[in-house]
């Protein structure tokens, strides 16, 4: 589990579409999972000042795997003990986002962002949502999309300082609205497969 608050920029090294290296201050262990640019690796080598993440083919099917370059997100996975900041976070990316207006404003900038038609019932104004790995609020919501708002701190210390538009992002939705909407959708099945089926089904074990 992740919080959603950058640990470090890493520097990647290479990128082969199979492994993942980096050059970071940060020094994990083998056998430890790390989040880079929102998605949950696992650590399968450790040198001198880098590491190596290992990224499975299903992880290669969902994530913007073109971020991979240059500077990216990375943060350890929680520990028993530290401090809960950011929101909870997976590091499951839900899908892949696509900026398409980006807005200065007095004291920040707004990001519009367009995703998937049925990814949106999981982003919820004023609710949590991971972009790359950064945990942040949700300002509203339209039928394409959602906006947000980067503080110049965050402009600065993340990779939204280098997004334009057309920048793809990884997108990790808030894990309640997901359990919330998952168990609305079961309920909504059971009612019309009706209750006589499910007891008949349950009879059978």
């Amino acid at each position: 589990m992740f919080t959603g608050l950058i640990r470090e920029m890493a520097e990647v090294i290479s990128f082969d579409n199979q492994f993942l290296s980096l050059k970071a201050k940060y020094r994990p262990n083998i056998g430890d999972s790390i989040a880079v640019n929102g998605v949950c690796l696992t650590v399968v080598k450790v040198g001198e000042g880098n590491f190596t993440v290992e990224v499975a083919d299903e992880t290669r099917s969902v994530v913007a795997l073109e971020n991979f370059s240059g500077q990216v997100h990375i943060e350890p996975a929680m520990q028993m003990g530290d401090r809960f900041e950011g929101h909870i976070v997976q590091g499951h990316v839900d899908t892949i986002g696509t900026i398409t207006k980006i807005e200065k404003r007095t004291n920040g900038t707004d990001f519009y962002i367009t995703i998937p038609t049925k990814f949106l019932e999981y982003v919820i104004p004023k609710g949590s949502i991971t972009i790359d790995g950064v945990s942040l609020t949700v300002n509203d919501v339209d039928d394409n999309g959602f906006r947000l708002t980067i503080i110049p701190h965050t402009m600065k210390e993340t990779r939204f300082g280098s997004y334009s538009i057309g920048t793809k992002v990884n997108i990790e939705t808030d894990l309640f609205a997901r359990y919330v909407a998952n168990i609305l959708d079961r309920r909504e099945q059971i009612r019309k497969k009706g209750w006589e089926n499910i007891e008949h089904i349950q009879s059978l074990y």
